[in-house]
């Protein structure tokens, strides 16, 4: 591996990618003096050293004594956790107070939480990547009128979306998606190309894919001809593989077999020809397909279903039918970037859905003395204390405890975390918190310095099953406001890379297996990202031109140890947990309230919405129209 393209250095505790050639000072924007700009940082972001040290500290039984340090401040209210959910409580709060004192305390050092903001400087061009939180999923269908009526009142106009990301970009250019079959697992290096199988929410129109016949598309697979013939069955086949069975056995028999059985044991796939599908769920489901059942599977449309005669899942329906077009060019960061300058007037220029997306912010001013709302990063809350008509807190910054007092708390953290650091709780209600394992992912994001070696290959997409990275992929072709999308191949480019850890552990139980697959995350090296990376990117777009030494300008890892909220399984749940314990789990306690995706049990935008507005609700009561409201229609 040469070390001609990225060097490490530290800058305030943060790994900085430095492209080949290019002083720091040139990668990142240049910030005001003081602190770098967090949004320009490089290296490894997310869930980075020195972001979770206290926490982990927690978890591995220290403990802080609120009292032995005296209250610093007084706030109407604290909310734990400047993600999208957080940042909505505090909007939340805000309509309902409009004079109350707010502080936002958050662990790492920028906020948005998942949905963070990549920013690369590549020869001069500006360019945006999204770091987590990627887009508005199904706005139509999905989202509540109340979670619809707060972004409306940010701005954003969902219709928008329909012309700032361009669908027909990457068709005209006569661009398909492709698997490649890594010689590891498959013997040889091969790209086959004309992918025919949709995506989970597809931004691609159907009849624009490029895609191939199935059994052309299966002709080129590096697998032997018998396997070929029973994949295009696998493809085309309306045979029922459970005949004579009702549709109530025959769902409960998808709920309890995985994907991969069903590929192996009903369709007779031998392992190697199932492989070619294993990292095909990796994105969206964040495990491969030994650990999503078959029932999923056929709802979201992968192959093996044509006879069996069932109705798929409704909202998985609605998932699969939206485009997956409502995308800014930073991903949901602009919706938390939205969020802070409403919170935070003056901390950055501007007022619509356009200006914002290349708006600096000044960080300098999210936390104020005086200011009606204050945002706090790098502050992890290590105590939370019903105590005499409020909420005493206690949170570590610079390796320092400080105590704070709050009238109200929204928790709108990992769920997981809240039993260490709030023992009030009952034994029942930490039980149920302890529950949400989140499932550990990371998306690595490479400036490039052109793509034309994507389209010699003639690939907008490479899934990877049985490699490092499951998928590859240009950016979604996204222009809005100021910023434009690189449309010529001679242009830089953002490249979407997704790793999501695994283990091969038969009869072990799903967060058994999430947890140890957090551990090898956070055990991986910022070079063994980049290693694959280079590697993997030269053995699919090599033949096509790509020279890593030359058209890798930066890499930015986007580590999530505590990635997608756990979101139930028939593989492994009981029936009904998934509602059961996340009710359970955010029960209100005192005067504190609980919000976050984890919340739902449901990794999305809508639902972290929708949690925030619950747990103001729980603590400062219903706006009155919506009282009145709910009264008639009850």
């Amino acid at each position: 591996m040469t070390d001609r393209v990225t060097r490490r250095d530290f800058l305030n505790g943060m790994a900085l990618a430095i492209a080949a050639g290019v002083a720091p000072s040139q990668l990142l924007a240049a910030p005001p003096a003081g602190a770098p700009y967090p949004p320009a940082l490089s290296g490894m972001r997310g869930s980075q050293p020195g972001s979770y040290d206290v926490a982990h500290a927690i978890r591995d039984g220290r403990r802080f004594d609120l009292d032995r340090v005296a209250s610093r401040e007084s706030v109407d209210l604290v909310v734990v956790g400047a993600g999208l959910s957080g940042l909505a409580a505090a909007w939340y709060w805000r309509q309902r107070r409009p004079t109350a004192r707010i502080l936002i305390l958050d662990a790492n050092g920028d906020f948005g939480g998942h949905a963070l903001r990549n920013e690369f400087d590549v020869g001069g061009r500006f360019l945006l990547g999204y770091g987590g939180s990627e887009s508005l999923q199904s706005p139509a269908t999905l989202w509540s009128d109340e979670a619809k009526a707060l972004i409306a009142s940010l701005g954003v106009d969902i219709a928008r979306f329909d012309t700032a990301l361009d669908r027909t970009l990457y068709p005209s250019l006569g661009l398909s998606r492709g698997v490649f079959f890594m010689r590891e697992a498959f013997g040889v290096d091969k790209l086959v190309t004309g992918d025919p199988m949709r995506m989970v929410a597809d931004d691609i129109p159907p009849d624009r894919m490029n895609a191939r016949p199935p059994a052309e598309f299966v002709a080129d697979f590096p697998v032997s001809a018998d396997a070929k013939a029973k994949l295009v069955d696998l493809f085309t086949s309306t045979r029922d593989p459970l005949p004579g069975r009702s549709a109530a056995d025959k769902r409960a028999f998808l709920d309890g077999v995985s994907y991969r059985d069903w590929l192996v044991k009903h369709w007779k796939l031998d392992e190697q020809a199932a492989d070619a599908f294993y990292g095909r769920t990796l994105d969206f489901f964040a495990v491969g397909t030994d650990a999503v059942s078959a029932s999923e599977a056929f709802d979201y449309g992968y192959p093996g279903f044509g006879g069996i005669g069932l109705e798929r899942d409704e909202e998985a329906v609605k998932e699969m039918d939206e485009p997956y077009i409502h995308h800014f060019p930073d991903g949901n960061a602009s919706i938390a970037r939205l969020l802070v300058r409403k919170l935070v007037p003056g901390v950055a220029p501007g007022s619509t859905m356009e200006d914002v997306v290349t708006a600096r912010f000044d960080y300098g001013r999210l936390d104020r003395d005086g200011a009606p709302t204050r945002i706090r990063l790098d502050s992890t809350v290590v105590a939370v204390r019903n105590r005499e008509g409020g909420v005493d807190l206690g949170y570590v910054r610079d390796g320092k405890l400080v105590r704070v007092r709050a009238g109200h708390c929204v928790l709108a953290c990992y769920q997981s975390m809240v039993p260490y650091v709030m023992p009030e709780l009952a034994k029942a209600q930490r039980e149920a918190l302890a529950q949400n394992v989140k499932a550990p992912l990371a998306y690595v994001k490479v400036a490039v310095r052109n793509w034309r070696p994507w389209v010699a290959r003639r690939v907008h997409e490479i899934g990877n099953p049985m490699g490092f990275y499951s998928r590859l992929k240009l950016d979604y072709p996204v222009s809005l406001g100021d910023y434009r999308f690189p449309r010529s191949p001679d242009e830089p480019m953002v490249l979407h890379l997704v790793h999501v850890p695994t283990l091969n552990a038969p009869g072990l139980d799903l967060r058994s297996r999430l947890r140890a697959a957090r551990a090898r995350l956070y055990d991986t090296p910022f070079d063994t990202f980049e290693r694959h990376a280079r590697d993997e990117l030269t053995r699919m777009l090599g033949p096509g031109g790509f020279d890593a030494d030359r058209d890798i300008a930066a890499i930015t890892v986007n580590r999530w140890g505590h990635g997608y909220s756990y979101a139930g399984s028939t593989l492994y749940d009981k029936e009904g947990d998934d509602e059961k314990i996340p009710a359970a789990a955010r029960k209100r306690v005192g005067r504190v309230a609980f919000a976050n995706a984890d919340a739902a049990w449901d990794p999305y935008v809508h639902a972290a919405i929708d949690e925030a507005r619950r747990a103001v609700d729980e603590l400062a009561g219903k706006p009155k129209k919506a009282a009145k409201a709910e009264k008639a229609s009850g």
